[in-house]
């Protein structure tokens, strides 16, 4: 028995090591998941509870101590970052959307420490990323993340070329969509701001006289301000249009 029970610990450690190396790589990079705002040991926590549910799911023929066990081990790190980072620029194209609406009602000065970024952002940008971030755990974008991370064990299996020139070719396209998500995002509250703009610039050339930099800038951001409320309302459609094409690249990335 005892003879049996060593046999079979490199296929033990081999399942072990390759559901943590694609978990990893996804809290190391994933949003929500990454947040630093979340204690350190909670996440180690959560990695190791997440390694254990998904080790049967992962299968063990390479043996973990080689050296092609140790290639595998980079490649699923590799899976993890890569689902990580496929949605990590959904949420970074709401936050740029958030700094364009804010260039829009003069409130790009107003910056605060940002603790996932390391630097500071608008307002504006940190509030409409806390937005979705609410909506993305309130529509279960966590359980669906884990999800496909269990399901790429049977489509992408250890041991199988886990990032290729193909799929490195698709992220970097994939990045297009942080200015176009952006803009999907800021369109309606900045083209309300445009019409504001328009308007002031109609009054600058009947009134020559009159100071606009004291009378626009309050009226640009109370205007705004309604702008951005009746905005509100197009952002979780736009999120959730950010969130299919994610969801499809990642599906693409790990063959499912």
């Amino acid at each position: 028995m005892t003879a049996l029970d060593l046999a079979q610990l490199p296929m033990w450690l081999g399942s072990l090591f390759w559901a943590m190396g694609r978990v990893a790589g996804l809290f190391l990079v994933a949003p929500v998941f990454s947040a630093t705002v979340i204690s350190v040991r909670i996440r180690i926590g959560l990695v190791v509870v997440l390694t254990l549910v998904l080790a049967p799911l992962a299968p063990a023929t390479i043996d973990p101590l080689s050296g092609a066990g140790v290639a595998t081990m980079v490649g699923q790190v590799l899976v993890g970052a890569a689902v990580g980072f496929v949605l990590k620029l959904v949420f970074e194209a709401v936050s740029f959307g958030g700094e364009l609406v804010a260039q829009s009602m003069s409130l790009g000065f107003a910056e605060v420490v940002n603790p996932q970024a390391g630097g500071s952002s608008t307002v504006l940008s940190q509030f409409y990323l806390l937005l979705v971030t609410l909506l993305f755990l309130a529509m279960d974008g966590h359980l669906r993340v884990i999800a496909l991370l269990a399901d790429s064990f049977r489509s992408l299996p250890p041991g199988m070329p886990a990032i290729d020139a193909n799929a490195l070719h698709a992220v970097v396209g994939f990045g297009a969509e942080l200015f176009s998500g952006a803009v999907r995002v800021a369109l309606p509250a900045m083209t309300s701001l445009l019409v504001v703009n328009i308007g002031f610039a109609a009054i600058s050339r009947a009134a020559p006289s009159m100071n606009l930099f004291a009378v626009g800038f309050p009226i640009t951001v109370s205007l705004g301000f309604i702008a951005l409320w009746l905005a509100l309302r197009s952002l979780p459609g736009a999120f959730e249009a950010l969130q299919n094409d994610a969801w499809s690249m990642m599906r693409h990335l790990l063959g499912s």
